[in-house]
């Protein structure tokens, strides 16, 4: 397992997000987590990736816990997470916004960046190869040189994503990928997110489109007010009557 969760709780005041929710991802896999809003999803999400510190409970990554580490530490660890509403450099070139991802793995401290020596030179050429690379599997290289606030919104998604994966994740959270795109923009998405897979990374995501998360999930974990409710195949969570129940009624959830 890549990522194990034991009883893990955030409480606000007298106000528990998240209650002792257990849960296993299987490396190589795609997880989604589901859930009304209000589940607790994004909370989830801010604990897993340091945001938030957790009021009670273990996170395990490859065995080992990092369950009140810093975000930075987190992500030099492998984890890499997006954000419901997008965060971009946007005076930033779209490169320059995934370079910043690849500056996260860099060997060269502050001094060689001031002084421009000839190694960090070769670094950030390197660094810049490796981020071109990126834009490219995510389907953006030809917007390298575009301010990314001038990026239509499905690329600006797909340019989160790039910059996530710039960090060299094992473990990628995606929080909402789908929200706002088109059903083409929606349909690439899934092709992506399956070729993240390909590339042997793991991935989570957090997602209200159900054709998304039937379409491309390995396993499912349901939240409902902060309370994990069920989990299991995309077969087993449209069967379950728990989770039926938790979406007040709504024939057509799947």
């Amino acid at each position: 397992m890549i990522l194990e969760v034991r009883e893990l709780t955030k409480a606000f005041g007298g106000l528990k997000a998240i209650e002792e929710v257990n849960f296993k991802v299987r490396q190589g896999s795609i997880v989604s987590i589901i859930g009304p809003n209000g589940a607790g999803k994004t909370t989830l999400f801010n604990c897993l990736t340091g945001i938030l510190p957790s009021t009670k409970g273990r996170i395990l990554f490859e065995g080992k816990e990092i369950t009140y580490w810093k975000p930075h530490a987190i992500t030099a660890k492998g984890i890499a997470r997006t954000f419901q509403n997008i965060r971009i450099f946007a005076a930033m070139t779209v490169l320059e916004n995934v370079m910043i991802g690849q500056h996260s793995r860099s060997k060269e401290g502050l001094f060689t960046a001031v002084m421009g020596t000839t190694t960090f030179r070769k670094e950030e050429e390197t660094i810049k190869s490796k981020a071109f690379e990126y834009l490219e599997f995510a389907g953006i290289s030809g917007y390298a040189d575009v301010l990314a606030d001038n990026l239509p919104y499905g690329c600006q998604k797909r340019l989160e994503i790039a910059r996530a994966l710039a960090t060299e994740p094992r473990l990628l959270l995606l929080d909402e990928p789908a929200a706002g795109m088109n059903p083409q923009e929606t349909l690439e998405l899934m092709e992506l997110i399956r070729r993240i897979r390909g590339w042997g990374k793991t991935v989570i995501i957090i997602e209200h489109d159900m054709k998304v998360v039937m379409g491309i999930s390995d396993w499912i974990i349901v939240l409902d007010h902060g309370v994990k409710i069920a989990e299991g195949t995309p077969n087993e969570i449209q069967n379950n009557p728990d989770v039926i129940e938790a979406y007040l009624g709504k024939e057509e959830v799947f």
